[in-house]
């Protein structure tokens, strides 16, 4: 087990040499600490992080280019015992570093024991808590068996060459990596946006097998024309993180079988440790708006509004999960990490889905991503996806009431109105088009909604 590491600078590592750099970063620390860890992808980064998966040494996952105000909330709610960084970081200038490797520096915090859960091992922050101090408590087991499930239905082996597509403190980004790293792959490592040209080339050089990503990665691609790329060693693209539109995976499905390619549509959430479902690759093109079965360990059941589970198919309810990968539960200041599994191995999911005949799964919403209108229960959601035949540019929030649809092509303010009308049946007062310079976007790469709701 573990990573061969070509970085985007010309740096190679064997796994023996990333073993070496874990071990000395792992001694620097008692088992069982509590740190912050300022991710980036880069070398220091991963170091930090393996170490501390290998040394039982609890890391808080973190965007390494957040705020100060919220990484000092997060110091003051959880008081790490170590802060693990870049050396350039504003959030340790002034301080001194006890060690130091590969640009990333080991800062000392709260002396404190955390007297941490014996089986927690990794800390997320929620995709929904942007500035919130909740975190996803994560065990070693949850960690190992998504990992697992993951690399058997990837078919994922030593020869793998997956490039970093994705944050390292977010679940599908850590994903990538914690599934390569068990069958001893090699890691393209790159900070660079999959919108430069640099990570191109870097890709192309460095003749990288998969790549992963969320919708809004999937629709920049398209309009970087992929396909025409020369690219012959990138064998596997995989989806997750969000709904990607239907007539967008049927495109990339067609694509990816004509080219000798695999297009993975998947499903997860970061309670999940990342991943619930994907969909197979014989049923891929017959299915392509489906987020398709359970990994390998897991299964679903769909539940009534009483909590009974629906047998019936095509019929919508809650989604649940169970696996090996739910997570321990939530986290909210430092006396919670001292909490067990409060999960037990069942995840309501909080999205509206069905299954079909045939035992496939299809997303049609967010239990809280609705609005009633006029008396109407109308989906977000469902709503974005169907205005992407208009424009692909597009965000839905709102009240109860008033629907507010954002795009970012004037010309299309008309025909957005009329397809609302015609597909909800609903009066056109109920909808506000507004057209923006941008939809804001996570770092994530998922939608931001929260901007798009302040602004009502």
């Amino acid at each position: 087990m573990g990573l061969n590491v070509i970085t985007d600078r010309g740096e190679h590592f064997s796994k023996e040499e990333l073993r070496i750099e874990m071990d000395k970063f792992g001694q620097q620390m008692p088992e069982r600490s509590l740190i912050f860890l300022l991710c980036s992808n880069t070398i220091g980064s991963l170091i930090g992080y393996l170490g501390c998966l290998e040394h039982r040494i609890v890391p808080i996952m973190l965007d390494s280019t957040k705020d100060l105000d919220s990484l000092h909330n997060l110091q003051n709610v959880y008081r790490p015992n170590y802060v693990w960084a870049p050396t350039d970081a504003k959030f340790v200038e002034g301080d001194t570093p006890i060690y130091e490797c590969q640009g990333y520096g080991l800062y000392k915090g709260d002396s404190e024991d955390a007297n941490l859960y014996k089986d927690l091992g990794l800390l997320l922050t929620t995709s929904g808590s942007t500035g919130s101090p909740k975190l996803v408590r994560l065990s070693y087991e949850n960690v190992k068996a998504n990992a697992e499930s993951i690399a058997e239905y990837l078919s994922i082996d030593e020869n793998e060459r997956p490039i970093t597509s994705l944050p390292m403190y977010y679940s599908y980004g850590i994903s990538v990596i914690n599934s390569h790293y068990i069958k001893d792959a090699t890691l393209l490592l790159t900070d660079h946006p999959v919108i430069q040209k640099l990570f191109w080339m870097f890709a192309q050089d460095e003749k990288a097998t998969s790549i992963a990503g969320v919708p809004f990665t999937y629709e920049m691609l398209r309009r970087l024309r992929i396909f025409k790329m020369d690219l012959p060693y990138l064998k596997t693209m995989t989806q997750a993180g969000g709904k990607l539109n239907a007539k967008l995976a049927k495109e990339y499905i067609e694509n990816a079988q004509a080219t000798g390619k695999r297009f993975f549509v998947m499903y997860g959430q970061t309670e999940a440790t990342a991943r619930m479902s994907y969909l197979p690759l014989d049923k891929a093109l017959e299915k392509y708006a489906s987020i398709g079965i359970a990994i390998p360990g897991g299964r679903f059941a769909i539940l009534d509004v009483n909590g009974n589970e629906i047998t019936e198919s095509d019929v919508d309810g809650e989604l649940e999960y169970w696996g090996k990968n739910v997570s321990l539960g939530y986290g909210e200041c430092r006396e919670d990490l001292q909490k067990g599994d409060e999960n037990h191995g069942v995840l309501k999911t909080g999205d509206v889905a069905r299954r079909d005949a045939d035992g496939y799964y299809y997303i049609t919403g967010r239990m809280k991503r609705f609005l009633k209108i006029y008396g109407n229960r109308v989906n977000l959601d469902a709503t974005e996806q169907f205005l992407k035949a208009v424009t692909l540019s597009v965000a839905c929030v709102g009240v109860d009431d008033k629907m507010t649809v954002f795009i970012t092509d004037e010309s299309k303010k008309d025909a957005v109105k009329d397809l609302l009308m015609q597909k909800t049946g609903i009066n056109t007062r109920a909808f506000d088009v507004r057209v923006i310079d941008a939809i804001p976007i996570k770092s994530s790469g998922k939608l931001d909604y929260r901007v798009l709701q302040a602004q009502l």
